[in-house]
Formats: structure tokens, C-alpha cells, sequence
């Protein structure tokens, strides 16, 4: 065999000593067996599709690439294993030869699994013999390349066996579970770049492969990186408000896949009887809604941006930016197997490990790059067309084996590699956020950019739309407080009952209301009354009305927005702990966002606690629409108050006259929506940027939920909780239900 040339556009290492090599190539050959250990020889036969291949072919195509690029050329006297293995294990090296076809790799009964094992002691001795060799350690390029390529297939191997697992009726676990508890996603921020003129591409004199180079020069314009990757519980919202029904979301040739492969989850997502499970390398789990979502393909990530009002980073802008990240990450040496919950802090988070990122950028050659001569200038060259570029790494990629200029590629419909989605945004468009503006003016923005417009309901509660909520309140068609009050008074000695002595009470929102004090007057017992609230003047009224009248309390208040608190005040800790969440105000939070709320009460309460709910429960549809559109137009003057106030703290210029207020309620959902829309086609300018409302077209504000006590059992007990009690009033239906972690 003629010797192949060094490949032109790889940087070589320095020179390292034969010792050195020797040990770097023992450690990546006995990885790549010890992945394989776990598999029995059917596993390693088998292949799920002409994407994959079979466990036991990787093993051998790696040797064959050492015995072909280095053994033939370099070692003399060297004889092949067996010649025929040059048809079954070449890859696409054209220049090679012809070979197996890639879909009837898994049709290779012969050779066995042990003639393969066999194989590799035959390549790793000569490997031994050449690396002894005097100058071995100017084996250089051709070596390095050999490691990473092994490395490369170290991850395909479990990438294909998990696809091989999760079309198996039996879902079996390539590793044992792992038990541990749901994370918490922190929650999605971004962080700016100024851009400008900068380089990437490889720097320096370590490895690279050609496709890292040449590095060069680009002009980035401002932009936002999230500073986390896309969480499970995000992309359910996306599931949940039709995302892979909406065309108008997709690429033509993404939602042509849609509709030919019926996608309507990330590719692992299963429905279970009681939500959402993933299959993983661990086995069929219950989805984490923290955890980054995973296999998803480029359009998907595509879709997604354009629902979150954002879009997917440029691989420029992702490797600018990685220069401001830790290097550490979760890799295959973690054991993990799986992307985990971003941990807190500020700044980029998982910019390397947990998941492959898409970036939008096509993956192509670099301004000056030229392939190999010879066969090996086929390993990446030949490949630049009609893929899209991925970032970072992999809780499957092998540790070290990434540096920020590394270019994964995939073709963009795949999804059985480990990728998940990092949002970006222009900056210039930005500016006033980038400079400080506020959560309100952000919320609001993200908001109005989505498909369906929507502004959180949190912001519902200035002065004026407090005092509408209490007009509501007073509603004869409005019916929840005052159920609510009287089921509460109903059953306050069985509430007592309940509440040990010396308990802390918390309670999820500012209180002092008719509500709170039902509870402290039936359970004198409550030592520390912990309100959570993230409005400071809310709190402060609160605390001082409890406190006044009720001095033997103490009272321990928590500025924090109580979704995302993470200890309790020093006074409550210590002590046998009650939630207490009324008013039915789990019922804004989507199904996802509930079960988050409720794993993160269940983490803040801590083991024990018992947590005391209020719901409004399912009844018919005219008595629901009447309590959201009452006929004296209250709860229309409170959801038009929201665009008043966009007008007096944003700037906006919206027409109170040119939108309508509708309450919807949708059954298969079970859940009220409450909406402003528009009467005629208009623009509207907030906080400086535009936006269109087309006539019909509406504004979400507000989702309520209505439950029956057995599907919010089911909820519950998916967070961690059991329900012990639940009483309930008939007419008109509603719940208070006692939880116990």
C-alpha cells in the first residue's frame, strides 16, 4: 500500500516520548471494549438503521483504520489480520476501495464478536511493536488522528446501542438507573456580546482536525447567548401550545418531515399513563423538566427558536462566546450518561459537555481550507455539504476530546445523536435590555416576539389591576374566594388537625388574608408564619398586618419570587413545615410548570412537610365563562389594564377601544384562557420595537387551570407528593387537598 501523505491542515502535537503514546493509545482502545462490556454479543450484532451501525462493527472499523493508515504503511513486515476485513470494515474511503454497504453493516454475522476482540489484540500488538520503534513520536498527525477517531466512535457506540435499546418493546438500560432527584432548571437568562471583528477556527500548536482550520476572521454584530440550554419542561410548552402542528414555525423541508415521520416529541419522549417518559441510557425514566431537552434534529431546534421569539446562534458567535465559559462540563467520564439540570450561577453555563448545540450555521469549508492529500483528506472534506454545524460536546463525548473551535456535523432532519438547543438573539434590536432594562420590559418583549403574543399574568398586579382583582372578587358570577373562604372555615379543625406543634407555616404569596388567618386562628400552634412574595411593599404590608395582629407569631418574610426560592428564612427552618398555596393559583401554571413548582416546593418545604392547596375544580363550561367575562365588564377592565400599563411603564402605544377581551374555555386542556383581541389590523409600538396585530389576531394573558382531585393527585405524585386529604365543597366545585412529601 502506498504510504498516505500527512494530512496538509492538521495540526501536528508536539513531540511526545514513546512512553506517553503508548499509554494514550492503550487508555482510548480499552475505552472503547469497556463501553462495550455491558452489551451482550446479540447487542453488538444488531442495527436499528442505515444511520447506525453495529457495536461490534465500530470495534473493528477503528482497528482497521490503525492497521490501514499506520500499520500497512509504517511497520515493515506487517501482516493484515485477515485481507477480506479491508470490504467489511472500510468506511467511505472511496480511495480505498468499495466496501460493505453502510445499511447492511448489521448483516456482518462473520466475523464473530471474538474474531473481532481478536482483531484488536492483533492491531494493538503491532501498534506496540511500531510505537517501540525508534522516532515513534514523530508519528505525529496520523496518530493523534487515529485516537480521536477512536474517540469519535467511542460516542457513536452509544448512540446507536441507544437507538437499538429504544425501539425494544422490553426498553432495556444499557447502564443501571440512576435515582437521583429532578433538578431545577435556573431560569433562562441571557448574556450580550458586543461583537465585532474576531477570530476562530483552531489556534495553536495542539491537535485539530482539518476542518478547525484555517482560522480566520469574522464580523459578528451585537448579540444574546442563553445562558443554558432549552430545559425539558420548555420544549413541553412547545408541545403543549401545538408546536409541532404549526407550520408556519417550520422549514419547508423540517415540516415536510413532520408530517412524513409524525414527529410530535423529541425522538426519545414516550407518553406514559402519567405524562411524559424518556427513554435513555439508563432506561425508560420519567421525564426531567429541568433536564436539557435532547435528541432533538436542526429542525426542531429551528422551530422552537422561532416559537421562544428567538433564534438558533451562528457556530461563530457560539465559539466567540465559549471563550468566556468554563471548559468543564459533564463528559462520558462522569458517568452520568445523561445531560443534567444547569447547575446556578452566572454567566454561560454547559457550553461544553451535557449536549451537542446546534448553531444555524451550514457546515462548510473555511475561507483557505484544503483537504489532505490522499485517502485521509477524505475524513471531513468530503462531507461539507448539506449539514448543519453542532457545538460543545456530549455527556457521551469522551473528556478532552473537545476544544472551542471543534465542528460537529449532522444532516439536519438526524436525532439520534445527543443534541440539545442553546437560543441566541440580535443584540442590536436589544439594546435597551442589554444596557439594564428591567424583567418586566424583557418578559414583555419575549412575549409579543412568540407566534402566539402573550404577556405573563404576574404582571396583571399593579395598583389598579390589584383593585379591579378585588372587584372581581366581589362578583356574584365569580365564585372561587368566596368558596374557597367558606370551604376553609368548614373544615378548619381538620386543617388543625394537620399542623404539628411548633410548625412553620409558608406561604406561597404575600397572605394576610381572610385565608391566611382562617388557618392561624384554628392552629394557634404555628409558631412562624413564612409569606414568600417577590414584591417587597406586598410583603412588608403583610408581615406588619400579621404581626400586629397576631403578636405571639413569629413572623419570617421571604422577598423572593416563590417559584424559584431555595431556602426557607432562618426562623422557619428547624421546625415541622406546612405550605400553604390558596386561591387556586396553581391553576396559571401550565401542567409542566405545575409539576416543576411543585418538585421545587417539595426540595424548599423539605422531607416531611405537608403542603395545603387550594383548587378550583372542572364544571360546566357556562359557569366558567361567566366567572372570566362577567356581564359588568370587570374582568374586561382588569385584563385591558395590562395594556394601560405597557402604555405608562413601557412606552407602548396600544388603543385600549381596539382590543376585546374573551374568555375561552378549552376542554382538552382543561383550562380557561383569558385573551385581548385585536379589532383591526394595527401596529403597536412597545419599549421602542414594533409589532403587527393582524384583525382577530390575540394577546394571551392569562391560562387558569381547573382540575379534578384525582388528575392533580396524579400531578402531585409525579413531583414527589402523596395526597393524604382532600375536601371539597359541591357547588360550585372546588377542592382544598392536603399534600405530604
Amino acid at each position: 500500500m502506498t504510504e498516505p501523505d500527512e494530512p496538509a491542515r492538521i495540526a501536528a502535537p508536539p513531540a511526545a516520548g514513546e512512553r506517553s503514546l503508548v499509554a494514550r493509545y492503550r487508555a482510548v482502545r480499552q475505552a472503547s471494549e469497556a463501553l462495550a462490556r455491558a452489551l451482550t454479543p446479540e447487542d453488538q450484532q444488531a442495527q436499528s438503521m442505515p444511520d447506525a451501525s453495529p457495536t461490534k462493527w465500530h470495534l473493528a472499523h477503528t482497528s482497521w483504520f490503525f492497521e490501514t493508515f499506520l500499520l500497512e504503511p509504517r511497520l515493515p513486515g506487517y501482516r493484515p489480520f485477515d485481507p477480506r476485513f479491508a470490504y467489511l470494515f472500510n468506511s467511505y474511503y472511496e480511495a480505498l476501495g468499495p466496501r460493505q454497504p453502510r445499511p447492511e453493516r448489521g448483516l456482518l454475522t462473520r466475523p464473530s464478536l471474538a474474531d473481532v476482540i481478536a482483531y484488536r489484540r492483533h492491531v494493538d500488538d503491532a501498534m506496540a511493536r511500531l510505537l517501540a520503534t525508534p522516532g515513534a513520536g514523530g508519528l505525529g498527525a496520523l496518530m493523534e488522528l487515529g485516537l480521536a477517531h477512536e474517540e469519535q466512535h467511542q460516542e457513536l457506540i452509544l448512540m446507536d446501542i441507544l437507538h437499538l435499546f429504544a425501539g425494544s418493546p422490553l426498553h432495556p438500560a444499557y447502564a443501571p438507573p440512576r435515582r437521583a432527584a429532578p433538578g431545577i432548571a435556573p431560569p433562562l437568562g441571557f448574556v450580550g456580546f458586543q461583537g465585532g471583528l474576531t477570530e476562530i477556527g483552531h489556534a495553536g500548536e495542539g491537535f485539530a482536525f482539518d476542518n478547525e482550520t484555517p482560522r480566520h476572521r469574522v464580523w459578528l454584530e451585537p448579540f444574546e447567548l442563553a445562558d443554558r440550554l432549552v430545559t425539558n419542561g420548555e420544549w413541553l410548552a412547545f408541545v403543549h401550545d401545538g408546536g409541532y402542528r404549526r407550520p408556519e414555525l417550520w422549514l419547508s423541508e423540517g415540516w415536510g418531515r413532520v408530517q412524513a415521520e409524525g414527529w410530535e416529541a423529541p425522538l426519545y419522549w414516550r407518553r406514559g399513563e402519567d405524562g411524559w417518559l424518556e427513554m435513555g441510557l439508563h432506561g425508560l425514566r420519567p421525564l426531567d423538566p429541568a433536564a436539557p431537552v435532547s435528541h432533538v434534529s436542526f429542525y426542531e431546534a429551528e422551530a422552537y427558536a422561532a416559537w421562544a421569539g428567538a433564534r438558533l446562534p451562528s457556530e461563530a458567535e457560539w465559539e466567540h462566546a465559549a471563550r468566556t465559559a468554563e471548559p468543564g462540563g459533564q463528559f462520558l467520564d462522569s458517568g452520568r450518561l445523561q445531560a443534567q439540570a444547569a447547575p446556578p450561577g452566572p454567566g454561560l453555563r454547559q457550553m461544553f459537555g451535557d449536549l451537542w448545540e446546534w448553531t444555524r450555521s451550514a457546515y462548510s469549508p473555511y475561507p483557505g481550507f484544503q483537504p489532505a492529500a490522499g485517502a485521509v483528506g477524505e475524513y471531513n472534506g468530503k462531507f461539507m455539504a448539506g449539514q448543519f454545524v453542532l457545538r460543545g460536546g456530549a455527556c457521551v463525548t469522551p473528556a478532552g476530546h473537545v476544544r472551542p473551535s471543534y465542528r460537529n456535523f449532522f444532516y439536519p432532519h438526524q436525532r439520534w445523536m445527543f443534541s440539545g438547543v442553546r437560543l441566541a438573539r440580535d443584540g442590536a434590536a436589544d439594546a435597551r435590555r442589554a444596557h439594564g432594562a428591567g424583567e418586566f420590559e424583557r418578559d414583555v418583549l419575549e412575549g409579543l416576539a412568540k407566534p402566539q403574543k402573550s404577556v405573563p399574568p404576574k404582571y396583571f398586579y399593579d395598583a389598579e389591576g390589584s383593585r379591579l382583582f378585588e372587584a372581581i372578587c366581589e362578583l356574584a358570577e365569580y365564585y372561587p374566594t368566596r368558596t374557597e373562604i367558606g370551604l376553609l372555615r368548614r373544615i378548619a379543625a381538620d386543617l388543625a388537625a394537620e399542623i404539628p406543634e411548633g410548625a412553620a407555616l409558608v406561604e406561597f404569596g404575600s397572605g394576610a388574608s381572610v385565608k391566611t388567618r382562617i388557618v392561624l386562628d384554628a392552629a394557634p400552634q404555628v409558631a412562624v408564619y413564612a409569606p414568600i412574595d417577590i414584591s417587597p411593599q406586598a410583603l412588608a404590608a403583610a408581615a406588619k398586618a400579621i404581626g400586629r395582629d397576631y403578636p405571639g407569631l413569629a413572623v419570617a418574610p421571604l422577598a423572593e419570587d416563590f417559584t424559584r426560592a431555595l431556602e426557607l428564612p432562618a426562623r422557619a427552618r428547624g421546625r415541622p413545615v406546612v405550605g400553604f398555596f390558596p386561591g387556586s393559583t396553581i391553576g396559571n401554571f401550565s401542567p409542566d410548570e405545575a409539576s416543576a413548582f411543585l418538585q421545587r416546593a417539595r426540595q424548599l418545604l423539605g422531607e416531611g412537610a405537608a403542603f395545603l392547596i387550594g383548587l378550583d375544580l372542572v364544571k360546566p363550561e357556562p359557569d366558567l365563562i361567566a366567572a372570566y367575562n362577567d356581564p359588568l365588564g370587570v374582568t374586561a377592565a382588569f385584563d385591558k389594564n395590562l395594556l394601560a400599563r405597557l402604555n405608562r411603564e413601557l412606552g407602548a402605544d396600544f388603543d385600549l377601544e381596539a382590543f376585546d377581551h374573551v374568555a375561552v374555555w378549552r376542554a382538552a386542556q382543561s383550562r380557561i384562557e383569558m385573551h385581548l383581541k385585536s379589532r383591526r389590523d394595527q401596529q403597536v409600538t412597545v419599549a421602542g420595537r414594533r409589532f403587527r396585530f393582524a384583525a382577530g389576531e390575540t394577546l394571551h394573558t392569562e391560562n387558569s387551570y381547573k382540575f379534578t382531585v384525582e388528575a392533580f393527585a396524579r400531578l402531585a405524585a409525579g413531583a414527589g407528593w402523596t395526597l393524604r386529604r382532600a375536601w371539597t365543597e359541591a357547588q360550585p366545585a372546588f377542592a382544598v387537598v392536603l399534600l405530604k412529601a
